[in-house]
């Protein structure tokens, strides 16, 4: 180590990191950078690891291998009866693969709720575009991910 250099200090968690070179056309890097800069992103390499994190779930979820986990998120009005009584029929359904409920009150008459589910891809997929599918929703919204990510 060089004099004035201070080693960095790391977890026991924190996987080797490997430093390596890429290069990109100045254009897109300035847009790049405008954009850590919108998002208020850490840095580049933070970036850059979310970037391949995301790719890897989306190809995790395109290849159907493995369990996945997936949450829906949903907003209706509290007084559709048909559609509560819809939505808990299709969460009994759900059975095993629903880890967890959340249910927040917006307003005297909106509820917003975060269903969790994790399962097969294919599977969890097509369970939450039944949800999202069910008439009177105010909107709806599918976020998959792996656990692996």
């Amino acid at each position: 180590m060089k004099r004035g250099q201070r080693q960095r200090s790391r977890s026991v968690d924190e996987p080797d990191l490997i430093r390596f070179g890429i290069s990109i056309p100045a254009d897109l890097l300035k847009k790049f950078d405008a954009h850590l800069v919108q998002t208020n992103n850490q840095n580049r390499s933070e970036a850059i690891r979310d970037l391949i994190r995301d790719r890897l779930v989306q190809d995790a979820w395109q290849e159907g291998k493995g369990e996945q986990v997936a949450t829906v998120t949903i907003v209706y009005d509290t007084q559709n009866v048909e559609l509560q009584r819809r939505l808990s029929e299709l969460k009994r359904s759900l059975a095993t693969r629903l880890l967890s409920v959340m249910q927040v009150r917006l307003s005297a008459h909106q509820e917003l709720e975060v269903i969790a589910m994790r399962g097969p891809a294919t599977q969890i997929r097509s369970e939450a575009e039944s949800l999202l599918a069910l008439k009177g929703l105010l909107h709806g919204k599918f976020v998959m991910t792996t656990p692996g990510a």
